[in-house]
């Protein structure tokens, strides 16, 4: 035991110490920042307000001259010609021309503009254009429209979920689905870095010729479990580290970049006109805290934490087996995709699993140890029964230690050979050589 606390001891302290995993512990969440502080500033930018000028021959617009979102339609005052002369000026952002038309063919209407239009102003005005002519038809068959916009309704229906006996537990699909795939993409993205590494290290000892030298003091099971444990510290370490460095420079972006207006002006364009500001903003707060009080976050930290823990020991093990059956990352590609084949599958079916949490392959795939990690976690914020995620944890033990005696078998041969092309066919040979 004290030999495979000082390989965990030296893996951790090799890694932590090293120039590029400090610069990409600070760097990581500041390149996400940015991006992040980026696409913010251009939705900001791009949300300022934008003049479009009407000529209109049909009367469709005489009393429709004002705001549509971060579009302004004014009234032109001078000819076609003019007006088409202003946008080339940039006085005007476009103009949109609508000839006499019918509006039961409402066809000939032009939009110009001197630069490229996006899709969003293009579906604005065509959805303004849209409302004015259902308003024309409307009248014209004789229906009040205010009866019609009374006659509208929100309806909000709350989620609860039946538990056992008398209790009742609130639910919310959309933070659960944000919930669930955020923590299974992290841990996918998560053994593919740190399980990589596994094997990097493994191939790099080996080639180096080192791995004879350790292999004299240390049995080779010793050096595969402390190579492997003592990684995933590292990961936990940067993990950690990022989760407070994220949260800090998140901060000072939502705060610099403009996020808290862009979030006002998306709050206030879904919820109705009609309700003064003060009340949508109480509401939205409102139904943000009660779908946020919906997911149990204590289980999912200790959930993700296990699964996390316990996807990263599974791969990283077949990692450092596969590691050890090769001399270089290109003799390593044709055993990687094998492995790599079960997680890359889970988080893609991830995605319709979100869809149906507790369908029959929902259930199937949470339980097998090579695709659990991703698929449990998905699940999870579903609210499960308790005892299908004690069987997927129960599995997801039983799964590591087969597989971690699989790896060792591989490993204790495969460190030691040199300069041979190893197929699947040697590889099955080498889980009965005897020690």
């Amino acid at each position: 035991m004290d030999k495979i606390l000082l390989i965990i001891q030296r893996e951790y302290l090799v890694r932590v110490k090293k120039k590029s995993f400090i610069i990409m512990t600070f760097l990581g969440p500041l390149l996400i920042g940015g991006i992040w502080g980026v696409s913010i500033w251009l939705s900001v930018k791009d949300d300022e307000n934008r003049v479009i000028e009407v000529i209109d021959e049909s009367g469709l617009f005489s009393n429709a001259y004002d705001s549509k979102g971060n579009l302004t339609f004014i009234p032109a005052g001078t000819s076609l010609e003019q007006a088409k002369q202003d946008v080339r000026d940039e006085r005007y952002y476009a103009l949109l021309y609508i000839p006499k038309i019918d509006i039961e063919n409402p066809e000939g209407i032009k939009l110009y503009s001197k630069k490229g239009l996006s899709i969003s102003v293009e579906g604005a005005v065509e959805n303004k254009l849209k409302k004015e002519i259902e308003d024309k038809k409307l009248i014209r068959a004789g229906i009040d429209k205010q009866i019609l916009e009374k006659i509208d309704t929100d309806v909000s229906v709350s989620t609860l979920n039946l538990s056992e006996g008398e209790g009742e537990e609130g639910s919310s699909a959309g933070v659960s689905y944000i919930v669930g795939f955020a923590s299974a993409f992290i841990i996918y993205l998560s053994i593919f870095i740190y399980g990589v590494q596994v094997m990097r290290g493994v191939i790099e000892e080996k080639t180096n010729r080192i791995i004879e030298v350790i292999i004299s003091s240390v049995k080779p099971f010793q050096l595969m479990l402390g190579k492997i444990i003592g990684i995933a510290f590292v990961g936990l370490t940067q993990f950690l580290l990022w989760i407070i460095f994220g949260f800090i420079v998140s901060s000072l972006v939502f705060s610099i970049s403009g996020a808290d207006k862009l979030a006002e002006q998306q709050a206030q364009t879904q919820l109705e006109q009609q309700i003064p500001n003060t009340m949508n903003k109480a509401k939205l707060n409102s139904e943000i805290q009660a779908a946020l009080s919906t997911i149990n976050f204590p289980l999912i930290f200790a959930t993700f934490l296990f699964y996390f823990l316990g996807g990263y020991l599974i791969y990283s093990a077949l990692f450092a087996a596969v590691g050890a059956a090769s001399d270089s990352d290109t003799d390593a590609q044709q055993f990687m995709m094998p492995i790599t084949i079960p997680l890359i599958l889970s988080f893609v079916l991830a995605q319709g699993i979100i869809r149906d949490p507790d369908g029959s392959l929902a259930f199937w795939l949470s339980m097998i140890p090579l695709t659990s990690p991703i698929i449990m976690m998905v699940r999870i914020p579903f609210h499960p029964p308790v005892w299908q995620i004690l069987l997927s944890m129960s599995l997801l033990l039983l799964g590591f230690l087969g597989i971690v005696w699989i790896a060792a078998r591989i490993y204790r041969v495969g460190i030691l050979m040199y300069g041979k092309k190893v197929t699947y066919k040697e590889l099955g040979r080498w889980l009965f050589y005897k020690s």
